[in-house]
This record gives C-alpha cells, sequence and structure tokens, in this order.
C-alpha cells in the first residue's frame, strides 16, 4: 500500500546525506566563485554551473555525488547534467547551509 502511495504522490525515500558522505560522495557546489568564497562546506569542491560541463573530467561516475548551491535551483540543474552524462548517484543537497545542517 505504502508503494503504490509513494508511487501516486511521487514520495521518494529521504536520502541520509551524511551516510553518504561516509561512503565516499564528493559535494559539488555549483555557485559562484564569489558566494563560495564567501562560505561552504569543508572539503566541498566548487565547480560553478555555468562551467560545469567543461569540468566533468574532475569527477568520477563511480562515486556518490552530493550537489549543492544557495537555494537549490542550480544544484538541482546540476543533478540533471550530470545524470544526462551518464553520472548515476547524484543527489541534490539543495542549499549549501541546509545541507550543512543535515551533515550535522
Amino acid at each position: 500500500m505504502l508503494q503504490i502511495l509513494k508511487k501516486l504522490f511521487g514520495g521518494t525515500p529521504a536520502v541520509d546525506f551524511a551516510e553518504l558522505l561516509k561512503s565516499g560522495a564528493v559535494i559539488v557546489d555549483v555557485r559562484s566563485k564569489g558566494e563560495f568564497a564567501g562560505g561552504h562546506i569543508n572539503g566541498a569542491v566548487n565547480i560553478p554551473l555555468d562551467v560545469l560541463p567543461s569540468q566533468l573530467g574532475k569527477l568520477k561516475k563511480d562515486k556518490p555525488i552530493i550537489t549543492c548551491c544557495a537555494s537549490g535551483m542550480r544544484s538541482a540543474s546540476a543533478k540533471g547534467l550530470l545524470k544526462s552524462k551518464g553520472f548515476t548517484q547524484v543527489h541534490n543537497g539543495g542549499g549549501w547551509m541546509s545541507l550543512r545542517n543535515k551533515l550535522g
């Protein structure tokens, strides 16, 4: 019954970002260099969304990737781009401050 409701209403299982990080996930912050310099999650890689297509070689397709930005809009676009380029384990972490709180 629960599975049927999830399919009907689009519910997706919650992602445990802290667990993903422990298993080797990379956080890709797609904000501008200036935004990133103003504050970011320790260990995050800054690849602004506008240059992401030319920087895909810096990322590994076999590692989980968590995208983040200021609000979740650019990170959602980044997730879509990465998925379209063959990256399979991509998760939108949303806004970086919210994601930082979820990481503990």
